[in-house]
Parts: C-alpha cells; sequence; structure tokens
C-alpha cells in the first residue's frame, strides 16, 4: 500500500487491517474463498477452511502487489 511513511507503527497496522477486512468482506474474496474450499475438500485437505481463506487472501494481496507495480512501471 503506496500509503507516506510518517504513521506511526499502530496507525500502519490500523490501516493494513481496515484494508484486509475490506477484501475479506468483498463478494469476489468470498467466492474466490467458497471455490478453494470446494477445491480442498476434494482433495481431502486439512483444515480446509482455514486454508481456504489464508490462501484467498494471500491472492487478494498479492494481485494487489502485482497491480501497483504494474501502475509504477507505466508511470515511468
Amino acid at each position: 500500500m503506496g500509503y507516506p511513511k510518517y504513521d506511526t507503527p499502530e496507525e500502519e497496522v490500523k490501516r493494513w487491517l481496515n484494508h484486509i477486512a475490506l477484501i475479506c468482506l468483498s463478494e469476489d474474496f468470498q467466492h474466490l474463498k467458497r471455490e478453494l474450499e470446494s477445491l480442498y475438500v476434494q482433495a481431502n485437505m486439512d483444515n480446509v477452511r482455514i486454508t481456504a481463506f489464508q490462501d484467498a487472501l494471500y491472492a487478494f494481496l498479492a494481485q494487489e502487489e502485482d497491480n501497483e507495480q504494474t501502475y509504477r512501471c507505466q508511470s515511468c
């Protein structure tokens, strides 16, 4: 996230928590999580719900990071 570096660590954590909460409440995130849960159940994985949640969140955060890098590259 491209926030100024003058935030205190506590403010930065709150900003990240808010950002993650918005991701987790989104329809796209919920859809991906359910899809992963279904796949993981079929694969007989352990901790299906937790693993699907973690993987979906990681995917969203990684996608945002890729989008930010692409935007920065195009701005050059």
